[in-house]
């Protein structure tokens, strides 16, 4: 089930708690937990409902600006029925706590074990450890540059690093990937712990602000939301690559965590 960025940290927050999709037949279960940018979102139902039965609290609930504006979005693929599915954010995603627990020496043993079955069973050769070293040597690098440099098509590489994602050993950034603690332990072991540069202090920037912002704000040497913080909306929409959207999701995550943008601090 897609969900917009937006709606997610409106889910996030307790804002919207009700999505409409036309389906053939339902996508989702109830109980279903759904890992995305922003944590799990749990289905809480699922149910089928007429068109005409919709109200201005299902717009509210569901992020649309009004009952109309619900019903335009719904206005396609009309030989679909209208499902009600009600959503919940039920916590963080626990793949971020397990990449910051460094395993034992057991467990890395349990780990090396597991990524010589996936190497074992790839169609394309060995690949596991090529592609947690080439993340821990260029942390948030684009991944179609990562993967033309191991020879990859990028999107079948992709995917596998989402299989190391699932054990915790890589982390994706707003561009790119790097190594958990956890992903570093498991490259260190057998042999001396790799130099590496420390690792950036501050909660890294929201991948929902896209590549372009992230980009314009690297090059501003603004890594983080706390440095963003220091910045007006004024003086980020001055900069190629952050538009409106952008800032609207910069003030979202800054605002869940009790923080604002410089020129908005003080306003009530």
């Amino acid at each position: 089930m897609m969900i917009r960025p937006a709606e997610l940290q409106a889910i996030r927050s307790g804002k919207i708690d009700l999505a409409f999709r036309r389906w053939d037949r339902p996508r989702v279960k109830v109980g279903t937990r759904m890992r995305t940018g922003v944590g799990l979102v749990e289905v809480t139902s699922v149910e089928q409902v007429a068109l005409s039965s919709l109200r201005a609290d299902d717009a509210r609930r569901a992020g649309a600006t009004s009952l109309a504006a619900l019903r335009e979005a719904l206005a396609h693929r009309t030989d679909r029925p209208v499902f009600r599915v009600g959503l919940a954010f039920a916590g963080v995603d626990p793949r971020e706590q397990l990449r910051e627990t460094v395993p034992s020496a057991e467990e890395i043993e349990s780990i090396l074990a597991w990524l010589e079955r996936l190497d074992a069973a790839s169609g394309h050769g060995p690949w596991t450890r090529a592609t947690l070293e080439i993340i821990d040597r260029s942390p948030g690098v684009r991944a179609p540059a990562l993967a033309a440099e191991l020879g990859r098509e990028t999107l079948p590489w992709k995917a596998d690093v989402r299989k190391l994602k699932e054990k915790g050993l890589t982390e994706s950034l707003a561009i790119g990937y790097r190594l958990s603690p956890r992903g570093e332990a498991v490259l260190d072991h057998g042999g001396p712990a790799r130099e590496r540069a420390p690792r950036p202090e501050g909660t890294p920037l929201p991948r929902s602000i896209g590549a372009p912002a992230t980009r314009a704000l690297r090059g501003l040497g603004v890594t983080t939301l706390e440095q963003v913080a220091a910045w007006s909306a004024s003086d980020l929409l001055a900069q190629h690559g952050v538009g409106p959207v952008a800032i609207t999701r910069l003030r979202e995550v800054l605002a869940e965590r009790g923080g604002s943008l410089a020129d908005e601090a003080h306003q009530p």
